[in-house]
């Protein structure tokens, strides 16, 4: 019997190991991620946000839903919603439930809603409902506590003061109350981790380096007892995401070390372009994360 991504989860969160969520905001990059994965003989989520539809060319939920049906490996891949915002990064309201009721009916293992810009009251109603949702259709959810940067237009905050600061991160008393009262399967935590920017005019940028509060990841940990991610995987220091795994990370999502691979690339050819995807995704698996082998784990 096949198992679920919330069985996953919770066995490389026992295992102290990471599953990496790889985003798509171009279809064909789909194959060779799931190439990459096989022949690393680990285990990744393939996934897609609002975003990659709506500023990329990832087309639909169901086109990279049947993107992904075209190539998938099910013993080592599934298939996750990513960022489903409630409030947009230009500040829009997002009318989320559509897009729950379409990745849902396109198959999609596991979804997110992300109500990180809403107060931490509001936060909680709407993760709840999508929380119920999601558990109606037996998919398990992903949530966020606090604030991951990046996404937004204009320039991102200095890193070093938005360190210093703690500014959004993640406050480990709210997320032992977020997790009680929303029942989410998984939280995405703010500890100086940052998303890559995606503006046009920025979307070429390299990420600063960023660096994790693990004591804090610690103190999160312990107050949830549940699976927990960080977003904006690329550009953080090695020796901070390993271990970040060892403190209770069971999900990384990788966006711009792939992406920024397909688009420095693809004016060569798809061919080319999916090389160089490839190659990434594999020196993460096997080198950065250390997972070659990793599927028996699970």
């Amino acid at each position: 019997m096949e198992r679920g991504s919330a069985d996953i989860l919770r066995a490389a969160r026992a295992a102290g190991i990471v599953i990496p969520a790889f985003n798509i905001p171009y279809l064909p990059m789909v194959k060779p991620v799931i190439d990459a994965v096989r022949d690393a003989d680990s285990f990744a989520f393939l996934e897609v946000a609002r975003l990659e539809w709506e500023k990329f060319q990832s087309g639909s939920i169901e086109d990279v839903a049947r993107e992904y049906t075209r190539w998938a490996d099910r013993d080592r891949t599934r298939l996750h919603l990513d960022h489903v915002p409630v409030i947009d990064e230009e500040g829009r309201r997002v009318d989320w439930q559509p897009l729950f009721k379409r990745a849902i009916a396109a198959g999609f293992d596991s979804l997110m809603v992300d109500g990180s810009r809403l107060a931490l009251e509001e936060n909680i109603r709407v993760t709840r409902e999508a929380v119920l949702m999601a558990h109606a259709a037996g998919k398990p959810c992903e949530a966020e506590l606090g604030a991951v940067m990046g996404h937004e237009d204009g320039p991102l905050p200095d890193y070093e003061e938005l360190f210093r600061s703690g500014r959004g991160f993640t406050d480990p008393s709210e997320a032992a109350r977020f997790v009680r009262e929303t029942e989410c399967d998984w939280l995405s935590v703010a500890i100086g981790n940052i998303h890559g920017a995606i503006s046009r005019a920025r979307r070429d940028e390299r990420k600063v380096e960023a660096r994790l509060s693990l004591e804090r990841l610690r103190l999160i940990t312990e107050a949830t007892s549940i699976p927990l991610v960080l977003h904006g995987g690329s550009g953080i220091r090695p020796e901070d995401v390993r271990s970040a795994f060892r403190l209770g990370i069971a999900k990384i999502n990788v966006g711009v070390d792939i992406r920024q691979a397909w688009e420095q690339t693809v004016k060569g050819g798809e061919a080319a372009a999916a090389r160089a995807v490839y190659d990434r995704a594999s020196e993460l698996l096997r080198v950065t994360y250390g997972l070659s082998g990793s599927r028996g784990r699970l």
